[in-house]
């Protein structure tokens, strides 16, 4: 690992709930136990998407974000739900007070995963293996759930950790070991590399962290932008990115993918207008007013487009965030357009209210609950 004299020296957790919303629905319906289960939507009529699967269906190959009528393909005798999020919040609820226990350094990425500094747990216990160990025999214990976790001196390896030994794994990779271990890493699994990204890597010959660390800086810039440098300081072992316990929501929307494309502009405003009641009770939930609505169209054809209208003040009333959308739909709308997804979102907030620090303070994140 580098000797950079930038570099600090943390304790980091990720912890990563192991197929979270499955689990729990496995937990509370004896009769989903050992079964194929998959959390979304449904394969019928055009089809949903994929929260999450069990682990007995992820056998045959199905997937988060995958379409439901996919997964169905792959796994015929699966059992679709409808995820419960509500029932989820409220054992994320639990997780957080679990992890409170041993640091407030706690940065929650979603509902089932969040990263922990204990370089200074509460506990005086001093060893973040043993800590780890701690929360996952209490997850499984007070909640019957299964959790991994990943243990390193940063974000980004505790988080590629995490993933190695699923489902109820645990992994170390200690100081001595993280360089040797980010260079015989394939691009693929890099935290942040998408596919396309991946993809061009190959192109240029470029498959591990080994052949990444063969490039300048300078070089890696040119070819990835500014993540470039991103990737140059990873391969060596380097974040020095610190657990940040309260971060700032950027946005809060929602969106629906419908059973038939809407060719009329009366059924999208009366999606609209669901849709917008959607928005206005998670903004009311955390106190937010933002200044932007962004209205998001996909059509029958995958194409996506969004339109956004600004306003000098912060509002959060459902009348201005149904109306506005509506505004958009109308300017966007031709007689010809099959729609398959509309989504409405507020953002450019502005000052977090006193409200929502304490919910931020309380709550196990937001990511995926405000916007899914």
């Amino acid at each position: 690992m580098s000797n950079d004299p930038a570099q600090i020296i943390r304790k980091i957790i990720h912890i990563d709930m192991d197929a979270f919303y499955a689990s729990v629905e496995q937990r509370d319906y004896p009769e989903y136990r050992g079964k194929a289960l998959v959390v979304g939507g449904s394969p019928q009529g055009r089809g949903g998407v994929v929260a999450t699967a069990s682990y007995e269906a992820r056998k045959f190959g199905v997937r988060s974000a995958m379409s439901s009528k996919r997964a169905l393909q792959l796994c015929p005798d699966a059992i679709f739900v409808r995820p419960r999020f509500a029932a989820y919040n409220e054992v994320s609820r639990s997780i957080r007070e679990i992890f409170s226990r041993y640091t407030d350094l706690i940065e929650p990425l979603s509902l089932d995963e969040a990263y922990l500094d204990v370089t200074n747990d509460k506990l005086n216990i001093g060893s973040a293996i043993e800590i780890a160990k701690q929360i996952k025999q209490a997850i499984k214990d007070e909640l019957q759930l299964t959790a991994s976790a990943g243990v390193s001196i940063n974000k980004f390896v505790a988080k590629i950790a995490s993933d190695i030994n699923k489902p109820d794994g645990l992994k170390f990779i200690g100081p001595s070991s993280i360089e040797d271990f980010m260079e015989r890493l394939p691009v693929e699994k890099f935290f942040g590399v998408g596919k396309v990204t991946a993809q061009k890597m190959k192109q240029m010959g470029l498959h591990t962290g080994a052949d990444l660390k063969n490039l300048t800086e300078e070089e890696l810039t040119r070819h990835f932008g500014k993540v470039g440098r991103f990737y140059y300081q990873i391969v060596r072992g380097i974040d020095n990115r610190e657990v940040q316990p309260h971060r700032e929501t950027k946005s809060v929307g929602a969106e629906d993918t419908f059973a038939y494309d809407l060719t009329t502009l009366e059924e999208m405003d009366a999606e609209l207008e669901k849709i917008a009641q959607t928005v206005y009770n998670r903004l009311t939930k955390y106190d937010l007013k933002g200044r932007t609505l962004t209205l998001k169209v996909k059509y029958s054809d995958f194409k996506q487009i969004t339109r956004n209208q600004s306003f000098p003040t912060a509002f959060n009333d459902l009348e201005t965030i149904g109306q506005t959308a509506k505004q958009l739909m109308a300017v966007v709308y031709t007689d010809d357009a099959r729609i398959r997804l509309l989504g409405i979102s507020l953002s450019n907030f502005g000052d977090v209210t006193p409200k929502q620090k304490e919910t931020r303070e309380a709550g196990p994140g937001d990511q995926l609950e405000l916007e899914f």
